[in-house]
């Protein structure tokens, strides 16, 4: 058993000061109280700054991990996408072993609790199988056929279900099947990272262009926008992640919201879209329509690190009890792990996480040196 005392609790969008989590040796919270004086804390441990409960990635792609560095920061959306294709091949198995192992440590010992990542092949599965994350996979569909048995293999593996990949990189009767293969799971879709999304159903933009020239043909554009997309082709009973979000209208938001009976999770991975093409997520109109955010950071081909507390001092205008929020019970219900994990209550096993390097003279705020490590 362990005493842990520090100077505040921040926890479910709440900051607690002088708080005091006994947890049993299992990692189980037994109780979650305040100190009064430092000199009373006996046999506890006491550290400078604020603690809370183990972040949840909301969107990962493990296996990428061996990409770090081999692409251009700018490319854009559609050069991103390209040189993925160039560059993906020239790495060997040892060395993409090599380079998850590295990138799950490093999420361990950061105060990542659980992921939810993103395969396309299963060269993750072994790492997994004796992690000490908590990884939920999401097997992705990619492309304009409906060979979606394709994926079914990997759906075998252990804690996976399918997903298609977008809006406007699966056929319509794909999305369907896809949706059905996921048996009540929720689906795991990158949306609206990009104008070029929207104008497809228009028929412009780069991605209209591309597959123009490819001579591949959509069976989705009487769709009028990739939000009515979701919202014709899949039940309104589907849980959903959408992940990205830079370029999310509030129409959009109220259509999806209005029509899924589940909340839905909108992810948000601000280093990545900074990487790639220097847009921001609609973070803050994602809060004014009161949703449930949640943080990502994609992967180590489209970003420097894995670390959640980098992401947050990117939203350096949201108050860091409600980013932390977004960073751990959010995540934790997106993948509907919230009575085990995401908040610092009695019961639960969340993990403790040490933040150092918080300003505290106008409210709690990130330093650009604040780090995260964790103690549970």
């Amino acid at each position: 058993m362990r005493r842990i005392a520090s100077h505040y609790l921040i926890d479910r969008g709440t900051v607690t000061p002088r708080p005091v989590v006994t947890v049993a040796d299992d990692g189980q919270i037994l109780s979650v109280e305040q100190w009064e004086r430092l000199d009373s804390l006996a046999s506890t441990e006491f550290y400078a700054g604020a603690i809370t409960a183990g972040f949840v990635n909301a969107h990962c792609h493990l296996e990428l991990s061996y990409l770090k560095g081999a692409i251009e920061r700018g490319t854009g959306f559609a050069g991103f996408a390209r040189a993925i294709g160039q560059v993906r091949g020239g790495f060997t198995p040892d060395e993409r072993q090599r380079a998850m192992a590295a990138a799950d440590a490093r999420m361990w010992s950061e105060g990542v609790q659980a992921v939810a990542d993103i395969v396309n092949d299963d060269t993750s599965f072994a790492l997994k199988s004796h992690s000490r994350i908590r990884y939920k996979s999401f097997a992705e569909f990619f492309g304009l056929n409906n060979d979606v048995a394709s994926i079914a293999p990997l759906c075998r593996m252990p804690h996976t279900s399918a997903t298609p990949h977008s809006t406007y990189s699966v056929q319509d009767e794909a999305m369907r099947q896809v949706a059905r293969m996921a048996e009540g799971e929720p689906l795991s879709i990158h949306f609206m990272e990009s104008p070029d999304e929207l104008q497809l159903y228009g028929g412009e933009g780069s991605l209209a262009a591309w597959y123009e020239r490819m001579g591949w043909q959509c069976d989705f554009l009487h769709y009028s926008s990739p939000a009515q997309r979701l919202a014709g082709s899949l039940g309104r009973e589907q849980r959903l992640i959408l992940v990205h979000n830079c370029c999310v209208r509030r129409e959009d938001i109220e259509l999806i919201n209005s029509h899924f009976t589940h909340p839905v999770a909108w992810v948000i991975c601000p280093q990545s879209n900074a990487y790639i093409s220097s847009l921001r997520p609609a973070e803050a109109l994602l809060q004014r329509d009161d949703v449930m955010i949640c943080v990502g950071t994609d992967s180590l081909a489209s970003n420097t690190n894995l670390s959640i507390i980098e992401e947050l001092k990117l939203l350096h205008d949201i108050p860091l009890a409600e980013s932390l929020c977004w960073a751990t019970i959010n995540g934790a219900r997106a993948l509907g792990l919230e009575r085990e994990i995401g908040s610092v209550e009695r019961g639960k096993r969340p993990g403790i996480v040490l933040i150092e390097g918080i300003e505290t003279s106008d409210g709690l705020r990130l330093t650009p040196d604040a780090t995260s490590r964790r103690l549970i």
